[in-house]
């Protein structure tokens, strides 16, 4: 090569270029900005005009010889190079993509040159540092109809998968679906998707064939590889879907298993079961059959377990002169119930107000009116998070406690006693201050402060409890109990434990009893009528404060209210 210069205003495009298409107008900014500051750093490569005289053309460097005509340079270098044909075409593709990407369409028109050229695919693909594969995807590509070529070579591309679907169909297909789908002058843009939906072929995919070569053979199917899916999968197809489907249908009734029958397929790929059949969703017993059928979406074949229902065996019956017969139960026609579902909707609302209307004004006893609210909460619209049950997840079960209050003719009977055990009963069930699910909140403590069930609570001054304690509450604890501190924390809880040995101390914060403050909030939220329309779909739930005070002595009744130990009465 030599090294030459000339105004880049006298050089001639090549006809034959790789890049048929123009750059994008950034790429093309950015390379004038960067030849108007330092100039052309990689000379163009350019040859001797065959037809004679001084011109040279230009074998590759358009787009230097472009910007820099537009940065205004009088001269600029060059390479002059006499390149053998076939190689100048791979240089001038591989240089193209090197510094910008090829319009798909411009590579396409340039493999098919390099072809010509009697360039393999396999040399391509060595030369370009690319898979085979994707040379043999843009070769396919290049099948597209010219006129198809060129409204894409404007920028207006169709995407990938409506690409490999014109791309399938041959070129008369193409045609004359372009001739119907083409840009108006009105509409420049191509709606590809209606072209693609024009030309879609059913594919049956060689991954769903049952059947082997031979049979494939015999039906003459020819498997087309789709270059578009992924490398590492079968995607061989064919769109001969008769054929396909014989081979299928041949090769079924050929390996059908025993207890095996085939059946139909609806036109949404389903089996159709015989008549009074029932689909078998887990494991297949002995007596269960399979149904084998084809899926007619994607030709594969499918079974399903199903088992039908028990054959009704004939009775054997005499008649007056002793003459036995067989004869078939016949299954009598199905009655219209008295009242359709219908009626049945009416009851259950014209019911629903009646006994509403009835809890409202009817007069009731106190003891039915308790045996009524327990039975309330054994309704199969009540579900309640208990805390009576060991797994932490349980709901409450009342209907136990509910049903002693039942007598044998369906009716209340019942006696005080046995009223009073079945409702402290579902009390139970239902209240908790369990820090779950089933925490009832702030009634459960106003409940346990109106029965007195603090008095009810353990010896909290136990290792597991102090251990809870923090250090400063710990030795608070101790002081006000009169016990002398010790230097490592598990010494004073000892002390503590060894202390109240034979009392009941109870934490401050156990204590059931809300204080005023909070019960005066809760009542608040459903006295007021505004909070009450606010409430009523989604009632809140109050947060609750413990207190975190030290350990009192709850059993002195002269004890003061900041005492470390308060024991509860016994």
């Amino acid at each position: 090569m030599q090294l030459i210069t000339a105004d880049p205003r006298s050089l001639k495009d090549n006809p034959d270029r790789s890049r048929q298409s123009k750059s994008s107008p950034q790429s093309d900014a950015l390379l004038c900005a960067s030849i108007r500051a330092i100039g052309v750093v990689q000379p163009p490569v350019v040859k001797l005009d065959p037809e004679g005289g001084n011109s040279y053309i230009i074998v590759f460097g358009h787009r230097r010889a472009a910007q820099a005509i537009a940065a205004d340079l009088a001269e600029i270098p060059l390479l002059l190079a006499d390149p053998s044909d076939d190689l100048g075409a791979m240089q001038s593709f591989a240089e193209n993509i090197a510094r910008e990407p090829l319009n798909p369409v411009d590579q396409w028109r340039a493999i098919e040159r390099l072809v010509a050229l009697g360039w393999t695919e396999e040399s391509i693909a060595m030369a370009l540092a690319l898979p085979s594969r994707q040379i043999r995807k843009l070769r396919l590509l290049a099948n597209i109809l010219p006129s198809m070529l060129d409204q894409m070579a404007r920028g207006d591309m169709p995407n990938e998968q409506q690409l490999r679907t014109i791309a399938a169909a041959g070129q008369d297909e193409q045609g004359e679906v372009w001739k119907k789908y083409k840009p108006k002058k009105q509409d420049p843009q191509v709606s590809w998707w209606e072209v693609a939906r024009a030309l879609t072929r059913t594919r049956m995919l060689a991954k769903h064939a049952s059947f082997g070569d031979e049979l494939a053979q015999a039906y003459g199917i020819t498997w087309v590889e789709d270059l578009f899916a992924p490398a590492d999968e079968d995607s061989r197809y064919t769109t001969d879907v008769e054929a396909f489907l014989g081979a299928q249908q041949e090769w079924l009734a050929s390996n059908l298993p025993q207890r095996g029958a085939v059946i139909e397929a609806n036109e949404y790929g389903q089996a159709k079961l015989p008549a009074k059949a029932q689909q078998v969703y887990g494991k297949p017993g002995k007596g269960d059959l399979t149904g084998w059928y084809i899926n007619a979406r994607d030709g594969s074949v499918q079974s399903v377990a199903y088992r039908m229902p028990e054959a009704k065996k004939p009775q054997l019956i005499k008649d007056a002169d002793g003459v036995e017969a067989l004869i078939e139960e016949v299954e009598a026609p199905r009655a219209r119930p008295d009242v359709t579902q219908k009626g049945l909707d009416m009851i259950g609302d014209l019911r629903t107000d009646a006994l509403h209307e009835a809890l409202a004004r009817a007069p009731i006893e106190d003891d039915t009116l308790m045996a009524l609210l327990i039975l309330a909460f054994t309704g199969t619209n009540v579900t309640v998070a208990s805390g009576a049950s060991d797994n932490p997840y349980g709901h409450a079960k009342c209907g136990p406690h509910a049903a002693r209050l039942i007598g044998e003719d369906g009716k209340f009977s019942f006696d005080r006693e046995t009223l009073i055990q079945a409702a402290r009963s579902v009390l139970i069930e239902v209240l908790s201050l369990r820090r779950n699910r089933s925490d009832s909140g702030l009634i459960a403590r106003i409940t346990g402060d109106a029965i007195g069930a603090d008095q009810f609570l353990p010896n909290m001054a136990t290792e597991d409890f102090l251990s809870c304690l923090s250090r400063n509450a710990l030795e608070a604890a101790a002081e006000t109990a009169g016990v002398p501190g010790r230097i490592k924390v598990k010494d004073t809880r000892t002390a503590l434990v060894e202390h109240f040995a034979e009392g009941k101390p109870v934490h401050p914060a156990a204590l059931l009893a809300p204080s005023a403050e909070e019960v005066g909030s809760w009542v608040g939220r459903y006295t007021s009528a505004d909070s009450e329309l606010e409430d009523a779909d989604q009632p809140g739930r109050l947060e609750e404060e413990h207190s975190d005070g030290d350990l009192v002595d709850h059993s002195a009744a002269d004890a003061e209210p900041d005492e470390g130990f308060r024991e509860a009465a016994e």
